[in-house]
């Protein structure tokens, strides 16, 4: 069993820079391909990135490639998704997933999830 718990989420003008973090206990941190979706009131949850067991491979939604960066760190156990010229449409709550396989994009095949994080961009 793996427990995800994200942070650094808060409320940013559009343009701006957000860092989130999300930190794994209680299991093999390494074994599994970790992901960031988000939600916003009302929508299912979105793929957002992805990144492979090494890190070595990483995938991206259309939507934010070239702005967001998914990276991890097996030394402290989390995995970290850089936010850059964020828009308002980009307001959501940010979820940190765990999965068995790389490529993984939708939300059943994820095994493990975190509580979220708030994410707020204003015009």
């Amino acid at each position: 069993q793996v427990q995800l718990v994200e942070s650094g989420g808060g409320l940013l003008q559009a343009g701006g820079s957000l860092r989130l973090s999300c930190t794994a206990s209680g299991g093999t941190f390494s074994r599994y391909v970790m992901g960031w979706f988000r939600q916003t009131p009302g929508k299912e949850r979105e793929f957002v990135a992805g990144i492979s067991w090494s890190g070595g491979r990483t995938n991206y939604a259309d939507s934010v490639k070239g702005r967001l960066t998914i990276s991890r760190d097996h030394a402290k156990n989390t995995v970290n998704l850089q936010m850059n010229s964020l828009k308002p449409e980009d307001t959501a709550v940010y979820y940190c997933a765990a999965a068995d396989l790389f490529g993984a994009t939708k939300e059943y095949q994820f095994k493990y999830w975190g509580q979220g994080t708030q994410v707020t961009v204003s015009s």
